[in-house]
């Protein structure tokens, strides 16, 4: 059997370029296949370009994010503490996010693993502030799900926390999926009960307090209904409906 080559090592200093072919090819793979994650990583890595790059400078001109840089927390690592998940009082963004993992059965770990899919993440273990804030990104993305009331485990709850997510970081590949992914529900429900749910989450992730700048160890032990209030999360009403009216119809996947 012949040995796949070794990737080529990146820079993540110097921003990628665009590559829209990929990505495309990446899109058409997941809209077959909502649950082919490895093809979100493909997609990011293809257009997202130089939003780590970004978002880092903008962290170091946050209150606090000079220290959160600093400190270079890794957060797979953290949140894969079930010792420290399991110590979170009732009622709290940690407590919520443990029933989240137990009732999904995801994990940090199993994030990161995905994540390695060749020609996806980029940002493993290499010792850079830009490659650590793009394992910052990665990481968070189950705790936004929490934090939103998006669901992790169904389609739209994900589109909407794309389009959330794009709001936030800015990320080319986010507002990719999310386009494609409304187009899609279009055709498969014939209502535009999701587009107006993912256009929702937009807003709210541009309404919302800029996420990246949270001390996540700290916002975990917040009650969740203080730290939505706090960082300006709305209801997501209009998801509601778009749920309720899935439901109805019978539709599990978009």
């Amino acid at each position: 059997m012949a040995t796949q080559a070794p990737q080529p090592l990146i820079n993540p200093g110097v921003p990628l370029k665009r590559e829209w072919g990929t990505a495309l090819s990446a899109l058409r793979r997941l809209l077959a296949n909502g649950d082919d994650t490895e093809q979100v990583f493909r997609i990011m890595r293809a257009l997202n370009g130089d939003v780590s790059q970004r978002n880092y400078r903008k962290l170091l001109s946050m209150p606090g994010g000079g220290r959160l840089a600093y400190r270079r927390l890794e957060l797979s690592q953290r949140l894969s503490d079930r010792g420290w998940i399991d110590s979170f009082a009732p009622g709290t963004l940690g407590a919520a996010y443990r029933d989240f993992l137990d009732s999904t059965g995801y994990s940090a770990d199993g994030l990161v693993q995905v994540s390695m899919v060749e020609g996806g993440f980029q940002g493993i273990e290499v010792e850079h502030p830009y490659a650590w804030m793009g394992r910052r990104e990665r990481d968070i993305h189950d705790l936004w799900h929490v934090l939103t009331g998006y669901k992790a485990d169904e389609h739209l709850g994900e589109l909407c926390l794309v389009a959330f997510s794009y709001a936030q970081t800015g990320g080319t590949g986010w507002g990719f999926i999310a386009i494609g992914g409304a187009l899609k529900s279009i055709r498969t429900t014939g209502r535009l009960d999701c587009v107006k749910a993912i256009w929702e989450g937009y807003r709210h992730g541009k309404r919302a307090g800029w996420l990246h700048a949270e001390d996540y160890e700290q916002l975990l032990e917040e009650p969740l209904d203080a730290a939505r209030a706090r960082l300006g999360i709305a209801e997501p009403k209009r998801y509601r409906v778009a749920q309720a009216r899935l439901a109805e119809a019978g539709i599990g996947a978009l």
